[in-house]
């Protein structure tokens, strides 16, 4: 996205603020030295959400893929070349770690596409209280 980014990550241990902060720092001077700038990037400090629920997960997943379609960035969400669709819905052949445990409660990459169309989202309060941006 233009103003922020979004992961879903699975951890193994409680090391995601430095990680963070590493990623954060590393990115804005690499961005920094390519266009001869100063300063940060980012306003304020990253969020997290600790996910415990299958279903949230998976709409998560859903929301954060759809999130380029629903600002309008793209037409369809294969069309984002940022985002990580295109392995999921077995499109392209990536280096991303393992995103088998989403296709599997989908039951197939094809599944992954179909279960994209339905764009919306559940409406309930608990998966509000996930969605950080909105």
């Amino acid at each position: 996205m233009p103003n922020h980014y979004h992961f879903l990550v699975y951890l193994r241990d409680e090391t995601l603020s430095e990680a963070m902060k590493s990623l954060s720092l590393s990115y804005t001077k690499a961005i920094n030295k390519r266009f001869n700038r100063s300063g940060v990037l980012f306003q304020g400090r990253f969020q997290s959400i600790h996910i415990l629920q299958t279903d949230y997960l998976l709409n998560l997943s859903r929301y954060i893929h759809l999130n380029p379609v629903k600002a309008e960035l793209v037409q369809q969400p294969e069309e984002w070349e940022f985002s990580s669709y295109l392995e999921y819905a077995g499109l392209r052949g990536g280096t991303l770690g393992k995103t088998e445990y989403i296709k599997m409660q989908i039951e197939s990459e094809l599944a992954y596409q179909q279960f994209l169309t339905d764009h919306n989202l559940p409406d309930s309060a608990g998966f509000k209280r996930l969605l950080l941006d909105d």
